[in-house]
């Protein structure tokens, strides 16, 4: 098949590259704005079958969620309107689509984990622009998978885990939020996961991803400076009041991955399990 990942340079996109080179019976064409603006529907439609595109791996988005509040424009562009440009595409080409949203399309008022029927309620312009984007990939292709996903992290880009471990070098202390709760992902097993869909035929539908098991930020980066050996950092506990950011966060956003993993036979890592790889990568860069 004929594959077209965009986004190729962020966190997701370059742990799909990595993968590549398992796939060979596939030819993938790796883009990011450079070689491809999806915000260009002419472009799109052209690269898509110029190339002779069967399917989409669409990694690419509007993702600084504060910068969003004021950026709604370039914002919708993105996670909206040039998802519906690559779904209907490759749709005209009778191929398929695999589109990654977030577990921003809820509010976090929940206390159990989000399936994916639960009825989506956004809280913030980029929850509800990648909303949309769901709403239209799902219009305009018809063997569309759509991932929703939760606190990205990977070696790759600006993300959580790398702001962390600079912080706890560079300061004796750190407030962090603990009344937030979810579930940390790995771009690499998420990937994998995105990969192993390819390979036993995309299933159309709307699917929820996450590493497995639960924690707060503040667990989350007090597991990040224990494994990385940080110990000159004092973390301590907030309340998201005391941290007021321009686009509201849900409160609880851990997703129930039985779908995934029923379906495609996932065995999906613990979160710390994961980290600990991730940030042994890290160190050995350095």
């Amino acid at each position: 098949m004929n594959i077209l990942v965009t986004g190729c340079n962020g966190q997701l996109g370059s742990e799909i590259r990595l993968l590549e080179e398992n796939y060979g019976q596939h030819t993938f064409f790796n883009t990011d704005r450079d070689e491809l603006d999806i915000t260009n529907q002419a472009a799109v439609d052209d690269f898509v079958k110029s190339n002779a595109i069967d399917g989409i791996i669409n990694c690419a988005a509007y993702t600084a969620v504060d910068k969003a509040e004021t950026d709604k424009q370039l914002c919708t562009a993105l996670n909206t309107e040039a998802p519906a440009y690559l779904a209907a595409a490759v749709d005209a080409r009778g191929g398929w689509m695999v589109h990654v949203s977030t577990d921003y399309v809820f509010n976090g008022t929940k206390h159990t984990p989000y399936v994916e029927t639960d009825t989506p309620c956004p809280d913030s312009v980029y929850g509800s622009t990648k909303l949309a984007g769901e709403l239209a990939v799902g219009k305009f292709c018809k063997r569309v998978m759509i991932i929703r996903t939760a606190w990205l992290y990977s070696p790759f880009g600006g993300n959580f885990v790398k702001t962390m471990l600079r912080l706890g070098k560079e300061k004796s202390e750190l407030g962090v939020i603990f009344d937030q709760i979810g579930t940390p992902t790995y771009a690499r097993d998420l990937a994998v996961a995105i990969m192993t869909a390819i390979d036993k035929g995309v299933k159309p539908g709307i699917y929820h991803f996450s590493n497995e098991g639960v924690c707060s930020w503040y667990d989350f980066t007090k597991a990040i400076h224990r494994i990385a050996g940080i110990t000159s950092c004092r973390v301590k506990p907030l309340h998201t009041a005391e941290y007021p950011t321009p686009a509201k966060r849900p409160a609880y956003s851990v997703l129930d991955k039985t779908k995934i993993k029923e379906t495609y036979g996932l065995d999906i890592p613990y979160w710390e399990e994961s980290l600990v790889e991730c940030i042994k990568l890290l160190a050995d860069k350095e």
